[in-house]
């Protein structure tokens, strides 16, 4: 079991990271869904705080809160995001973001333990 869900996990991160967006921009932006989609994949751009890390790839590391744009902070100004029109697809984007790195968190704990 141990082995498929090392498997599973990253077809769930992926396509957390790609396809959910394009439904929360579908469902919930849908007047300019495919725009809100584009920009929510934009936001997988915070991803670049991972150069600064060494070693910049880790299996087994969790990004929340080790990564500078991945902080409890940068996740606290995202929700604060939300409140405002022209950044919300922004904050929905990263938040989004932020969860689908946490449940791959949970994964790689519940795998290893």
């Amino acid at each position: 079991m141990s082995q498929f869900l090392e498997i599973l996990q990253p077809i769930v991160h992926y396509s957390l990271h790609f396809l959910v967006p394009g439904l929360i921009a579908y469902i919930f932006f849908r007047k300019n869904w495919k725009q809100a989609w584009l920009i929510m994949i934009l936001t997988m751009l915070v991803d670049l705080d991972h150069l600064f890390a060494t070693p910049i790839f880790a299996p087994g590391r969790c990004s929340i809160n080790f990564h500078p744009l991945h902080s409890y902070y940068a996740i606290a100004f995202y929700f604060g995001m939300l409140f405002f029109p022209k950044l919300r697809i922004v904050g929905v984007g990263l938040l989004f973001h932020m969860f689908t790195d946490y449940q791959d968190c949970l994964w790689m704990w519940y795998v290893n333990n």
